[in-house]
């Protein structure tokens, strides 16, 4: 039962396990990929996670409509804070959507970088929205705390909250749901945190039935509790936006970079790597150092590759520049790439009642990738590896293989190192399993 509940939640085995990136791209430091005020890159460059934010606006919005109705006939403040709190979420989606369409004219001579800025400036006009709701809301709940007033229609004050939890929790599963469908984990953490939502919604009904017990107090109370968690949203948001304004990037993205880069023949070392976000577009620039014996033609080869790696682990990545300098000797700041990706670990074989097969990891022409061939399986079998990492759990979605049902393979390659304690999560048939493996590189080959 405390799994079950954990899970709802999105902290329990499988919840972590979506929660989590397989790679840091996209991701912020507080853990997700998402908050509010900022579409994650994940959700808003896929058409299915673009449908999503438009969906989950009408339903707030219906949830938020109904909850006014209420709220001017009751006069109710713990109810009226939850109504900004939705409204405030719906409304949000509004000036992201007119930044999305702006931010997809092409650049001009004026704009060379075209206009994804746009996006930052939506998200400082959603922070500023927030924040006068959380005032606003703070406002009236202080005054009805020095100054009672009757509350009435206590019934539709109950309803109404019951409203705001059942349409956060619709939001919440569709939101999963659709995150799962993309392998979005940032769409997947929306999802709870809606889920989270609803529960202030909750709070209204325990305000409600406060005052049906004789403690009129008790809606007040719970409008200043409600304001307190607008006013953590305004600072999640704050956080987010002007770190983005201010050219800051999540270092896993960088992580990143030094992956893709030992993955590419020729390439001694990476330095002076910098990366920003043009609305949810990343753009890159860096030097990598080349053997000196190689030709310009080599050298165009070597570059071309390493755009290629670095366009498959960071799909958000929009642009990428790429100085080639010699290696200079005694250079501190360079960063020496290890290749030689040919150490797999062992495979791991699967035998358990969803499915039989071979967990492994392999060399494909994308890169490596963590691979479970399946020999017998239920119908309708997803899979995933959660890997533990001392930085946090890395992720892994197994998607079938579009020409081989039976083979269910990674869309980024494992994080390096490749020994790590892991766990493989399987789901068919309305019932999960989770299988705890070890992979170990071959000896000799754990030091980079």
């Amino acid at each position: 039962m405390r799994d079950a509940i954990l899970d709802w939640f999105g902290f329990g085995k499988s919840g972590q396990s979506f929660a989590g990136h397989g790679h840091p791209h996209g991701e912020t430091e507080g853990g997700h990929g998402h908050t509010h005020g900022v579409v994650d890159a994940t959700i808003a460059t896929t058409s299915r996670g673009i449908w999503a934010i438009k969906w989950s606006f009408v339903l707030l919005a219906l949830t938020a409509a109904a909850q006014i109705v209420i709220v001017l006939i009751s006069g109710s403040v713990a109810l009226l804070a939850d109504t900004i709190h939705n409204v405030g979420d719906a409304v949000t989606a509004i000036p992201l959507w007119v930044a999305f369409m702006l931010a997809r004219r092409k650049p001009s001579r004026t704009f060379t970088y075209g206009l994804g800025r746009v996006e930052d400036l939506a998200g400082l006009i959603i922070v500023g929205i927030i924040l006068f709701s959380a005032l606003f809301a703070g406002y009236e709940s202080i005054n009805r705390l020095f100054n009672p007033q009757p509350i009435t229609y206590l019934g539709w004050v109950i309803a109404a909250g019951l409203i705001g939890f059942i349409g956060n929790e619709v939001v919440a599963v569709f939101r999963i749901r659709v995150g799962r469908e993309i392998s979005s984990a940032a769409l997947i953490a929306d999802g709870y945190h809606a889920r989270t939502d609803g529960f202030t919604s909750l709070a209204v009904v325990l305000g409600a039935i406060g005052v049906w017990l004789g403690f009129p107090l008790a809606d007040p109370i719970v409008g200043l509790l409600i304001t307190l968690a607008i006013f953590g949203i305004v600072w999640q948001s704050a956080r987010s936006v002007l770190t983005r304004m201010l050219d800051g990037v999540e270092p896993g993205i960088l992580d990143e970079i030094d992956h893709a880069a030992a993955h590419v023949p020729g390439v001694i070392g990476v330095h002076a790597v910098q990366a920003r976000w043009l609305g949810h577009k990343l753009h890159a620039e860096m030097s990598v150092h080349l053997d000196e014996k190689v030709t310009v033609a080599e050298a165009q080869v070597i570059v071309a590759a390493m755009k290629a790696e670095l366009f498959e682990h960071l799909p958000v990545l929009s642009q990428v520049s790429i100085r080639i300098e010699a290696p200079a000797s005694g250079d501190p700041v360079a960063r020496p790439v290890a290749h030689g990706h040919h150490h797999a670990p062992d495979p791991f074989v699967v035998a358990c009642d969803l499915a039989d097969g071979v967990l492994e990891i392999v060399d494909t022409p994308q890169g490596e990738r963590m691979r479970l061939t399946i020999t017998r399986h239920t119908e309708g079998l997803s899979a995933m590896v959660i890997i533990d990492r001392p930085t946090g759990p890395e992720t892994l979605f197994l998607l079938p293989a579009p020409d081989d049902h039976h083979c269910l393979q990674s869309a980024d390659a494992p994080a390096e190192p490749h020994q790590f304690d892991a766990r493989l999560v399987l789901h068919a048939g309305g019932k999960s399993l989770d299988i705890v493996f070890h992979m170990a590189e071959p000896e000799g080959h754990g030091e980079h």
